[in-house]
C-alpha cells in the first residue's frame, strides 16, 4: 500500500491523540508495596512525582516552661476552659495558638481586645474556646483514631485563620426540575469527590449525617430500602471513599482487600482506624462547629452558601498523607490539650497551700480508658 501525505498526517495525528489519551494515566516512576498475600491486589501503588510533603512543623515560640506557680484562672478573669493551668503554660499555649491560627499582622488582637483581654465581644474568641474543647475531647476521646499522637490546632490550620481544607451544603441545583438543570449532584468538577463523575453529597450523608456507608448487596442491582445497598447507595460510598483515597494519599488497599471490599476479617487495621475517624469527624462537624452557626458572622470564609458554618473532612488534617503532619507529635509542647483541665477554684488553690495527704491508691481498672459508644455498626460488621 502506497501512503500518502494524508495518510502519514492522518497517522501522525491518531498517534499525538494516543499520547494525550496516555497522559490521564500519568507516566512515571511509581513504587509498589505489598501489603497482603500475592494475587489479592493487597499493593499500594505510589506515584513518586505527585507525592505531598507532609507539612513543616513551626518552631515553638520559645521553650516550654516548667509547671507550677499560680494558676490562669488566679492571674486572668474569664478563663474557662484553661483555668486550671499554670499560667505560665497557659501563657505560652497562647503564645502557640497566635503562631498556629492568627494572622500574623494581628497576633493576639485577632480574639481579644487588648484594652479589656477578658471580654468576649470578638466573636473569634468565643470561637477559640470552643475549639480547644474540640481538641481535648479529640485527643482523649477519639484515641481510637489519633492514637498517642494527637491533634493541636496547627494540625488543621497550619498558620490560617480558617483551614485551608474545608466544606459547606451545597447550594443544589439551580432548575430542580429540568433534567438538564438537576443532574442530582453528579458529574461537578469537584474536588469533593476527588473530581471523579460521583455524588458529592458524601460529606452531609456520612460527615454530618449519620448514614452507614454501603456498598454492594446479596442481589443483582438491589433497591434502597433504607438500610442495605442499592446503586444509587454505593455511588454516594464511593463518592466519599474517593475523596478519603486522596485525601489520605493512598490507594483503596490500604485499608481494604480488594477481593471483598466489606469483609472485616479481610481487611486491614487501617480500615477500624478509618471507621473511628468517620466518626470522630462526624462529632466534630455537629457538637462542636454547627453549635457555632449563631457566632459565626454570614459571610463567605466562615459559611457556606446555604448558610451553614464551614466543616471538616479527611482533607483539613492529612492534606494529602496518611498521616497528618508526617505522623510527628506536637503535644510535647502543648500538654494541657491532651484532655479536660480540671478547672481553678479558689477553695482549691487554698487548699493546695497546704500539706496533702498521700492519695489513696487508685482502683486497677482506673487507667484504662472508657470504651467508646459509637452510633450505627463498629468494626467487624459490613459498615465503615
Amino acid at each position: 500500500m502506497k501512503r500518502t501525505p494524508y495518510t502519514r498526517t492522518a497517522l501522525a495525528v491518531i498517534s499525538g491523540l494516543g499520547l494525550l489519551a496516555l497522559g490521564g494515566c500519568e507516566p512515571g516512576h511509581k513504587q509498589t508495596v505489598q501489603y497482603g498475600y500475592r494475587g489479592t491486589g493487597m499493593n499500594q501503588i505510589i506515584d513518586v512525582k505527585h507525592m505531598v510533603s507532609p507539612g513543616t512543623i513551626p518552631d515553638a515560640p520559645y521553650p516550654l516552661p516548667a509547671d507550677g506557680g499560680p494558676k490562669a484562672g488566679e492571674t486572668y478573669q474569664n478563663v474557662k476552659v484553661l483555668s486550671g493551668v499554670s499560667t505560665e503554660r497557659f501563657n505560652h499555649l497562647m503564645a502557640e495558638i497566635s503562631q498556629w491560627v492568627a494572622p500574623p499582622e494581628q497576633g493576639c488582637a485577632y480574639c481579644h481586645n487588648p484594652e479589656n483581654m477578658a471580654s468576649d465581644e470578638k466573636y473569634t474568641k468565643v470561637v477559640a474556646r470552643r475549639m480547644l474543647q474540640m481538641t481535648q475531647t479529640i485527643n482523649s476521646t477519639w484515641s481510637p483514631h489519633v492514637q498517642k499522637v494527637g491533634v493541636t490546632c496547627y494540625t488543621c490550620h497550619r498558620g490560617n485563620a480558617v483551614p485551608a481544607n474545608k466544606w459547606a451544603l451545597s447550594a443544589g441545583a439551580p432548575h430542580p426540575g429540568s433534567i438538564l438543570g438537576d443532574r442530582h449532584d453528579q458529574n461537578p468538577v469537584s474536588a469533593d469527590a476527588a473530581y471523579s463523575d460521583l455524588p458529592t453529597t458524601g460529606f452531609a450523608d456520612y460527615l454530618l449525617g449519620a448514614k452507614n456507608i454501603r456498598v454492594y448487596g446479596t442481589t443483582v442491582l438491589p433497591k434502597y430500602d433504607g438500610k442495605g445497598a442499592s446503586v444509587q447507595t454505593a455511588e454516594k460510598s464511593y463518592g466519599l471513599m474517593m475523596h478519603m483515597s486522596k485525601a489520605l494519599g493512598v490507594n483503596c488497599t490500604f485499608c481494604h482487600n480488594t477481593q471483598a471490599f466489606g469483609a472485616w476479617n479481610l481487611s486491614r487495621p487501617q480500615r477500624a482506624t478509618a471507621w473511628y475517624g468517620i466518626r470522630m469527624v462526624r462529632d466534630i462537624n455537629n457538637t462542636y462547629i454547627s453549635s457555632l452557626q449563631s457566632v459565626f458572622p454570614d459571610n463567605h470564609d466562615r459559611k457556606g452558601p446555604m448558610g451553614d458554618p464551614y466543616k471538616v473532612n479527611c482533607t483539613t488534617c492529612h492534606q494529602g498523607v496518611n498521616k497528618p503532619l508526617g505522623g510527628v507529635s506536637m503535644m510535647a509542647q502543648a500538654p494541657a490539650l491532651w484532655g479536660p483541665v480540671a478547672p481553678y477554684t479558689a477553695h482549691a488553690g487554698a487548699a493546695a497551700a497546704e500539706p496533702a495527704a498521700a492519695p489513696a491508691a487508685a482502683p486497677a481498672d482506673a487507667a484504662k480508658p472508657a470504651p467508646l459508644a459509637m452510633n450505627g455498626a463498629g468494626p467487624g460488621t459490613a459498615a465503615k
